[in-house]
């Protein structure tokens, strides 16, 4: 599901569409202390998957028909998020050592591709959300990019 075409079909889930836009506006790629680890890398992508569990359990309480499209996208963006999740968080452990190992320039270029990938299919919930709960024009104060 890429959320194109969506419409909040009650207040919960217009809410629900809310919280996850302003979330994916936050961007994904580390922040200025990031420190150099794959792990620490995708950590926001783990924080993004935590967030989504608790937005699409409030939408399913809050709701009195919990089947909209927001479950759909918030269920998408877990699944998008758990594959980079799962090829990064541990791969600056070396196997033989149990030590870190430091991240080179091919797995950099490699992890920097993921989180720009992921961006751009982030880029896609968000405008089908901004455009579907009357919010495009609103730029965040964080983008995605």
């Amino acid at each position: 599901m890429d959320g194109s075409g969506w419409t909040p079909r009650d207040h919960a889930e217009l809410v629900a569409g809310w919280r996850l836009w302003l979330e994916l506006s936050s961007g994904v790629h580390p922040g200025p202390d990031w420190d150099g680890t794959p792990a620490a890398a995708v950590a926001r992508l783990r924080d993004l998957v935590g967030l989504c569990d608790a937005i699409q359990a409030e939408y399913v309480a809050a709701s009195g028909d919990p089947h909209g499209a927001i479950l759909a996208m918030l269920r998408s963006v877990v699944f998008l998020a758990s594959s980079s999740i799962e090829n990064w968080w541990d791969d600056d452990l070396d196997f033989w050592s149990g030590g870190a190992r430091p991240l080179d320039a091919e797995r950099l270029t490699l992890l920097h591709a993921d989180l720009a990938a992921f961006s751009e299919r982030l880029a896609v919930f968000r405008a089908a959300l901004a455009e579907g709960g009357g919010w495009r024009g609103i730029e965040p104060a964080f983008p995605s990019a």
